[in-house]
């Protein structure tokens, strides 16, 4: 009988979690799906600013699919919206080094790589065109012998991952590091 109350307890202690839907994206479609979060305890203010620059060093072995690192750039900009933040108050930036380099490819790059197209190119498409600053670190693309003609069009290449984050971070954007 303590194993049943114990479950039942548990159950309804959890079900709050379990019984969220998901959503899907209203700023970056297709991608960056997240949960409702009903009367969160901690509040958001949505009259605040959102400036938040992601630092990806690593990609994953299935490079026949989307990052999830930079999906969550995608899901920042879809949960703060649906929480009631206008995408005018938010200013993400993705910085790119090491391994997770291999996401930045052109597709024929990828193509010559993998054997098959960038699963990543939509996504990078659809968040510069919301103004997400991509920026690969010109140390990883000389490294790893990476030219412009190299990556997708509206990447930015910078001196260095360091002085692209510290940058960015001297000019108020919040480091998320993965």
């Amino acid at each position: 009988m303590k194993k049943i109350t114990f479950l039942l307890i548990l159950l309804f202690a959890i079900y709050p979690i379990l019984g969220q839907k998901k959503i899907t994206g209203s700023v970056i479609t297709d991608y960056g799906e997240t949960y409702e979060v009903a009367n969160p305890d901690f509040k958001t203010d949505t009259s605040q600013s959102f400036k938040a620059v992601f630092d990806i060093a690593r990609t994953f072995k299935d490079s026949s699919s989307v990052s999830p690192l930079i999906n969550t750039a995608a899901r920042y900009l879809n949960l703060h919206h649906h929480a009631g933040i206008s995408i005018e108050q938010m200013q993400v930036a993705l910085v790119i080094h090491g391994t997770a380099s291999d996401d930045l490819l052109s597709d024929t790059a990828y193509q010559k790589k993998y054997g098959i197209k960038n699963p990543n190119t939509p996504l990078l498409q659809k968040l510069m065109a919301k103004k997400v600053q991509v920026i690969l670190c010109g140390q990883t693309a000389n490294h790893r012998n990476i030219t412009k003609e190299d990556i997708v069009p509206g990447v930015q290449i910078a001196l260095s991952a360091m002085t692209a984050l510290v940058q960015l971070q001297n000019a108020g954007y919040r480091l998320i590091h993965f």
